[in-house]
């Protein structure tokens, strides 16, 4: 592992399913230029017996450094989605080992590979046999009543004896049972314990970490323990916290780009999308969170949603939209 590429993934953006698609991620990348953007999970039979690979893969140049994650559990089928995933230009690869929810549990893929470590270990294998990209995976801390250290312990070491190094850890178990995929995203209790002493344990590998991040002193604190911080709904609905990202953790020296100039420089993206046929409301939910905070933020939020879905408007109504806000 090479420190330049370990140093670029200090900050990253969580796959969200129907949030993290091009057009957010497009969003974020004019917010920062160094945060690791990753993409919702896509699974390897949407993939591979689909008839629309655009729609799954397609991304902008802008985005890079990318990651595609997968859901899936045959390691044949993995390691053809991760062919295609670097003859399309991503950076990564990343194996979903967390998503707690009923379409993953009735593939048994997601957080219902943590029973069956060897199988995530085959995944891995396969995967990184098949492209030179790097492959990582992201779990949560166990499953169930599943949920011991030493159980997170063996499932990291038997994977990174294929030789992947990457590893983002939910610092939280999941529920398969009793719990919705939103109550797994906050009752099961935090443990950052548990994924500072993996990097304890294992120092040569480079871990994240994700759950419950909000501030940037929550970011910095993590880092005294970890590689790197995953950082998954404050950024969506709080987008702008990450524009102080690269100059406190990339140590950039370019200017912080307003929420003026970013809404500028998204509504030239909307024409260019409204002109290859996306919707305009498909563009504009994503920006719902740029002006959290800002006096004039609900008038804006009220106007875009009121109007987006309405034909006869385009980018000039993020513009009048974001003229009701008072904040740089």
């Amino acid at each position: 592992m090479t420190e330049a590429l370990s140093n670029s993934r200090k900050v990253s953006l969580a796959p969200m399913l129907d949030w993290t698609d091009r057009h957010f991620r497009y969003l974020l990348r004019l917010v920062s230029k160094n945060i690791w953007l990753y993409s919702e999970m896509v699974t390897t039979g949407a993939i591979l017996h689909g008839n629309n690979l655009q729609r799954f893969l397609a991304f902008n140049e802008e985005e890079h450094p990318l990651t595609l994650q997968l859901g899936g559990s045959v390691p044949e089928e993995l390691a053809q989605c991760c062919q295609l995933a670097e003859n399309y230009g991503y950076n990564e690869v990343n194996l979903n080992v967390g998503c707690p929810s009923d379409r993953v549990q009735s593939g048994r893929f997601g957080a219902c590979l943590m029973a069956t470590p060897d199988l995530v270990a085959q995944c891995i294998a396969a995967m990184i046999e098949s492209v030179d990209i790097p492959i990582s995976i992201k779990t949560r801390i166990g499953i169930d009543r599943e949920d011991h250290y030493e159980q997170l312990q063996a499932l990291v070491q038997k994977v990174s004896a294929t030789g992947c190094q990457y590893f983002t850890i939910h610092a939280r178990k999941a529920w398969l049972e009793g719990l919705s995929p939103k109550e797994n995203r906050d009752i099961p209790p935090l443990r950052y314990d548990f994924v500072y002493q993996l990097k304890k344990d294992f120092p040569e590998l480079h871990i994240s970490i994700n759950g419950g991040i909000k501030t940037l002193s929550d970011m910095s604190e993590h880092l005294n323990h970890v590689d790197g911080v995953m950082i998954g709904r404050e950024a969506y609905h709080n987008t702008y916290l990450m524009a102080q990202v690269d100059k406190l953790f990339y140590q950039s020296d370019q200017a912080i780009p307003t929420r003026k100039e970013i809404i500028n420089a998204y509504a030239d993206y909307i024409e260019l999308q409204m002109g290859k046929g996306v919707p305009l409301m498909q563009l504009t939910r994503h920006v719902l969170g740029l002006m959290h905070s800002c006096p004039g933020s609900k008038g804006f939020r009220r106007l875009i949603s009121e109007n987006a879905y309405k034909e006869g408007f385009g980018a000039e109504l993020l513009i009048k939209a974001a003229a009701e806000v008072d904040c740089s």
